[in-house]
């Protein structure tokens, strides 16, 4: 009887490990989505601060990034850029933020795809860690009153990074003022 129950033990187990293999993680939905974003302050690779605070009341844009992060960060970093000089005149902020990274390779990488947006480290992994992230590229959206609206893995797209900021620039801003001046009103 025994050497019938240890088999039909093992079949669950490897049921289980199947389904695993074939859930994508990234698939997983953020339990932060619709909560307010976590507050940081870090420095710049260039040695300005950057703080979430100072950026409410603009469409926040944050990237999870690395320098080793090949194909994935390689493929997104010209798109990013490219979004940033659309719509940086437009009540959008973009932070990029490296994480697990050594400093002279972030600078590289920043110089190799010329980012023009705020980049900075994330030293302690604390960011990081308080947005969940768990592989890069990862990047939140957050609305001009401080909620993450999505949360993405992978790579973003040209389409995907429009789609979601005219969204969010199409909802009231949090103070009527920000908008008559980043019109120049």
């Amino acid at each position: 009887m025994w050497k019938w129950l240890i088999p039909l033990s093992v079949v669950p187990v490897i049921a289980l490990l199947a389904y695993g293999f074939r859930v994508n993680p990234r698939d997983i939905p953020s339990p932060l989505v619709g909560r307010p974003a976590a507050p940081f302050a870090l420095r710049t690779f260039d040695g300005a601060p950057v703080m979430l605070e100072s950026l409410r009341g603009r469409v926040v844009v944050l990237n999870f990034w690395a320098s080793w992060c090949s194909p994935a960060c390689y493929d997104e970093a010209p798109t990013l850029e490219r979004s940033w000089r659309s719509y940086r005149g437009r009540g959008v902020a973009l932070v990029g933020i490296a994480i697990q990274d050594k400093q002279e390779a972030s600078q590289k990488f920043i110089s190799d795809f010329s980012l023009s947006f705020p980049n900075a480290p994330d030293p302690d992994g604390k960011v990081s860690v308080d947005y969940g992230v768990y592989g890069v590229p990862e990047t939140f959206f957050i609305d001009r009153t401080g909620r993450i609206r999505l949360k993405h893995a992978g790579p973003i797209s040209d389409e995907l990074f429009r789609t979601e900021v005219e969204k969010l620039l199409g909802e009231p801003a949090l103070d009527p003022s920000v908008d008559s001046q980043e019109k120049g009103g």
